[in-house]
């Protein structure tokens, strides 16, 4: 028994304890003091006696006299004071029922035919056969995350703990927030995130801790894959990819009731902004065919060879692969040895020419090149079997061989592209053993892969299970989709590529702003069958270029072979082709190697113009060690790249008077852009 009171008696004092901080807390609120003195004075006073029984007034005709009014008390003449956040609410205007009506009509209107769109598709089987589930192996990779918490009981309590504790002092701080303390947040922060730029998302408690719990979550998460013992690094890359996706969606600034900003929006302009949005996700599924194609920029104010692309020159040859342009020189005299551009055809082309101010073809030419670039053809069933091979034969070296034609030179400067450069060194490889290797004079990389041992993010997409259901996915079309390459890029960067559009969009309703670079990456192409299975196979899940292994043509490769002198440009935050990958690559070729890393990232990198240069540029000594010491011995240079790689090109060359497209040798066929490009998906 005295344990039991005694065990009472403590519970007793606890709980007396805890009430006595609730009611500190209670009374450092200005309204919870008064409410508390209301009480007490309440409580105080004395029983008012009942009021005496009020006699009926006799009936009469006349109008009686109104009798004055008594003089009010000053205690009572006083205005009680508005409730907590009073103020806020009375802003809030009424809503205006008809209008409300009509705009909830207009959105099941519009989320209708959205859903039809789908339907439709799905009934004609026009997208049926283009879906990838990847539920299954989601749900795969994360069961093999679970299994090693799940399999010991104290390690799946303590990962329990560990969210709980972090919930638990979360709650705290929320008391504390809402008791006019400012505590430090108690989840990690990123550095600037812009989806919580309202002051909101910090000022309001409610939405600061669901801002702080979603940051919880997603660490908790991450950590318990980075924690995962015993699973292999593609296993584990895959489920870091799969919790960034999730994360990505489940983010509280995706919704209207857990994001301030959507809220005030909803409200002011009580729903019109959804039915703005649900107007345009109707729009944009009917423009996929039954999938959303987000938009992310207004095309409506670019057009190719008309504010795109506009750098003067004439298609001046074309096969069924691709059109070759030569662009008309703006100064008298030009360097001896053109310049062949090869783009990948993962993109289109005039990424290097969106408009003069950005335009490096423009630059190069206006520094006296005689520039030739390949624009491949977006390809369609017809070139299902057009692989690396006829890629290299019926592309790059039949263009060398038409510019030849054109200005009787033997040897050409090459610039490589992403996946173009992977081809190109492919190509230098296949020719060093041939009888002819001097055609290629010098090769420049754009952020090129050819060893994939760090190939990225890019990597997640690539095991065996997945590229079977990519292959059987292209051979029901001989190509793969537009789309499915576009998706697969933006999925890399979902906070800035999916889901602030879906917001902005769809819930905001506003149609997102004109902006060529966007533009551009909406524009896509589809991948042959037989190219695009051969590069996953060769480079991705095999890397056998840099191995030796690869073969092309009966030609097993060998880029130590390759002796030509090369400029190798990589990109600081590059998650496409990593900086580090592209240094580990400069050293499997035999010649010099001039090693840049450029500021930003695999575009911006890159289209870094002159006039108006972002960021800047590392130089150092040769590529040898490891990239992180070679990164700590560098010099940095303002501004961009392309002088330093001018002066490199050009070191040498003599000057011949300027060449007209096609040289009286090859008829120009049309303008550049030429029609190749303007090829949709």
């Amino acid at each position: 028994m005295s344990k039991r009171k005694d065990k009472a008696s403590a519970t007793g004092a606890t709980k007396g304890k805890d009430l006595t901080k609730n009611k500190d807390l209670v009374k450092k609120s200005e309204p919870g003091k008064k409410a508390v003195k209301t009480l007490d004075k309440a409580a105080k006073s004395p029983v008012a006696p009942a009021p005496a029984p009020v006699k009926p007034a006799p009936v009469t005709s006349e109008v009686p006299k109104a009798a004055p009014k008594p003089a009010a008390p000053a205690a009572e003449a006083r205005k009680p004071e508005p409730a907590p956040h009073a103020e806020g609410l009375a802003a809030i205007p009424m809503p205006d029922v008809e209008k409300l009506t009509a705009v909830s009509t207009e959105i099941l209107t519009e989320s209708g035919k959205a859903g039809a769109a789908m339907l439709k598709a799905m009934e004609t089987g026009e997208k049926a056969s283009l879906v990838q589930d990847e539920s299954a192996d989601m749900a795969k990779t994360f069961g093999a995350v679970a299994e090693y918490w799940v399999k010991d009981p104290a390690r799946f309590v303590s990962a329990q703990k560990d969210i709980s504790l972090d919930l638990i002092n979360l709650w705290s701080s929320a008391i504390k927030q809402v008791g006019g303390e400012k505590p430090e947040p108690v989840a990690p922060m990123p550095a600037r995130d812009p989806r919580f730029a309202d002051a909101e998302w910090n000022d309001n408690p409610y939405f600061n801790f669901l801002k702080q719990a979603y940051f919880i979550g997603q660490h908790w998460a991450q950590d318990l894959v980075d924690r995962a013992e015993g699973l292999d690094e593609h296993t584990k890359r895959k489920a870091s990819f799969y919790v960034r996706q999730l994360a990505g969606a489940l983010s509280p600034s995706n919704f209207v009731m857990t994001n301030p900003e959507l809220l005030r929006a909803t409200v002011e302009e009580q729903g019109e902004n959804i039915a703005r949005g649900m107007k345009m996700l109707a729009e944009d599924v009917e423009a996929g065919k039954g999938e959303l194609k987000i938009r992310q920029t207004d095309n409506t104010k670019f057009e190719v060879g008309v504010n795109l692309a506009i750098t003067p020159g004439k298609v001046v040859f074309r096969n069924e692969l691709f059109e070759l342009i030569q662009y008309t020189p703006s100064t008298p005299e030009v360097y001896k040895t053109p310049l062949l551009i090869v783009p990948p055809w993962i993109n289109k082309f005039y990424i290097l020419d969106l408009n003069p101010e950005k335009s490096f073809i423009r630059w190069a030419v206006s520094q006296g090149q005689t520039v030739f670039v390949i624009a491949w053809i977006n390809p369609d069933s017809r070139h299902r079997t057009y692989d690396f091979e006829a890629y290299m034969k019926k592309g790059i070296l039949t263009a060398i061989e038409q510019i030849e034609v054109a200005t009787g030179e033997k040897s050409v400067n090459t610039i490589g592209y992403c996946v173009g450069g992977t081809l190109l060194a492919v190509t230098l490889a296949y020719i060093a053993q041939g009888k002819r290797p001097e055609r290629i004079k010098s090769a420049t990389f754009f952020t090129t892969q050819v060893d994939f041992t760090y190939a990225g993010d890019l990597l997640t997409f690539v095991d065996e299970n997945q590229i079977k259901g990519v292959e059987e996915l292209m051979a029901k079309f001989g190509y793969l989709p537009g789309e499915k390459m576009a998706g697969a890029f933006n999925m890399l960067r979902p906070n800035d590529l999916i889901w602030s559009y879906m917001v902005n969009n769809y819930l905001k309703g506003k149609k997102p702003a004109p902006f060529d670079l966007l533009f551009w990456n909406s524009d896509s192409t589809r991948m042959a069958e037989a190219n695009h299975s051969f590069y996953l196979r060769n480079c991705y899940l095999n890397n056998t270029l840099s191995q030796g292994r690869m073969v092309v043509g009966d030609r097993t490769l060998d880029l130590s072979k390759v002796k030509i002198p090369v400029y190798n440009l990589a990109a600081k935050e590059d998650h496409i082709a990593p900086a580090k990958s592209v240094f580990v690559g400069s050293k499997f070729f035999g010649g010099p190697v001039t090693y840049v890393m450029a500021g930003s990232g695999h575009i911006a990198g890159v289209v870094n113009p002159v006039a108006k240069p972002k960021y800047q540029f590392w130089t150092g000594g040769p590529v040898a060690g490891e990239f992180e010491d070679w990164v700590k011995s560098t010099t940095e240079h303002p501004g961009t790249w392309w002088p330093h790689w001018m002066e490199w090109l050009t070191k040498g060359d003599k000057l011949v008077p300027a060449r007209e497209p096609g040289g009286g040798k090859l008829k120009p066929l049309c303008d550049a852009p030429g029609t190749y490009v303007k090829i949709k998906s």
